[in-house]
């Protein structure tokens, strides 16, 4: 049997103020043609399939025309939900949906599994929807320690684990398990991937997945194997600018007779590379960038002593597809870590309050010599002057 793994779809995320939509649709195509040219039997997404709890209409028009695309290869589809949906509505949209497209989103169904047959047997498939503690605790008194003990998303994953274990012993054949969580020993995106970790009590042991022949997990944005049989697929667009240098794709999976037999890494296409430039602002508005990454998404770090005047706008002209901006000069790390109210209070002479002022709205670099020179020189003029009346 040949799985394909997938995850974090996150249908109707914005890229920086931008509709990321029409991108998805291409990429979704694309996975859609692996799908038919691998021969794949089961389509597995591991959860966050809409990007918020409330989706617009075009983000379901989108899911929608991507099963059906998943559905004409032949291929079974099986879906649940993540942090970022509504277990409830993706669960009700599952109703609409024809035979062989599967969402699960009810964790008290994680012990009956979706079976599907290949020419060694049955394949069960236990999908585990994302789980919060204060939700589904109360349903699972039978866990030990009583329902309480179900407090972090670790501990609620390990009796999900256990559930899916118990239904391993009442259907016998290879097995494998779907879920979305963080897992310990990933390599997360900073910023990006939220909500399901709150310090360390949310990670869930690698442990937890013993069992199955294989876990598709989701969550995590950039492909991950964690072991031969535990692995993050990863998102199939870039979703930021922390993400531009990890690959964007899939997990091909393959069972014999005996469970996991090979995995094989299926890349997709990328509609806009993401590049991050830095330099003085004339460095990133050279002939050279622009002829290097003009059809980009661009994030623009320039790194002049001073803010520039329009920086965006003078950006866009040469990169139409600059998403971001900034100001980062060179050197301000180094410079003096004290805030800007603590700087006001530790100067002496009038020098060191502008030279404090200075820093503070240069980000850290303040006045030349010939700056110094100049405000000494006003400076003067005024006792002078002051001296007069």
């Amino acid at each position: 049997m040949r799985i394909l793994h997938t995850s974090d779809w996150h249908i109707g995320r914005t890229f920086h103020g931008h509709s990321t939509l029409a991108a998805l649709a291409e990429v979704l195509d694309a996975l859609a043609a692996q799908v038919r040219e691998n021969d794949v039997d089961v389509v597995v997404v591991a959860g966050d399939v809409f990007d918020s709890a409330t989706p617009a209409a075009s983000a379901y028009t989108l899911l929608d025309d991507a099963l059906m695309a998943l559905h004409d290869t032949g291929a079974t589809v099986i879906m649940t939900s993540g942090n970022h949906d509504s277990a409830a509505r993706l669960g009700f949209h599952s109703r609409l949906l024809r035979d062989g497209i599967h969402v699960l989103t009810d964790p008290l169904a994680i012990t009956t599994p979706i079976t599907v047959h290949d020419e060694h047997g049955p394949v069960r498939f236990f999908g585990i929807p994302y789980l919060e503690p204060a939700i589904v605790r109360q349903h699972w008194t039978e866990a030990e320690g009583n329902a309480p003990a179900l407090r972090t998303q670790a501990q609620v994953m390990h009796h999900a684990m256990s559930r899916v274990r118990e239904g391993m012993a009442a259907h016998e054949g290879r097995s494998v398990a779907v879920a979305h969580c963080f897992a310990a020993g990933v390599d997360a995106t900073a910023g990006l991937e939220r909500e399901v970790r709150q310090g360390g009590l949310d990670v869930v042991p690698l442990a937890s997945f013993d069992g199955p022949d294989y876990v598709a997990l989701g969550h995590i944005h950039g492909r991950q194997q964690l072991s031969d049989r535990v692995r993050y697929s990863g998102a199939p667009l870039h979703y930021s600018f922390g993400e531009q240098h990890k690959e964007r794709g899939s997990w091909l999976v393959e069972l014999d007779a005996d469970g996991l037999a090979a995995t094989q890494w299926l890349p997709l296409p990328v509609p806009r590379a993401l590049v991050t430039l830095t330099g003085t602002l004339a460095e990133i508005l050279s002939d050279e960038n622009t002829a290097a990454h003009a059809g980009d998404w661009v994030c623009a770090v320039y790194t002049d002593a001073v803010p520039q005047h329009e920086p965006m706008r003078r950006l866009r002209e040469r990169f139409p597809f600059c998403a971001l901006v900034q100001h980062q000069p060179r050197g301000a790390d180094a410079g003096d870590e004290r805030s800007y109210a603590q700087r006001l209070r530790t100067a002496v002479t009038d020098v060191e309050r502008i030279e404090a002022f200075l820093e503070h709205v240069r980000d850290g670099q303040g006045a030349t010599d010939r700056e110094t020179e100049l405000i000494r020189e006003v400076l003067d003029d005024r006792v002078r002057a002051e001296a007069l009346v």
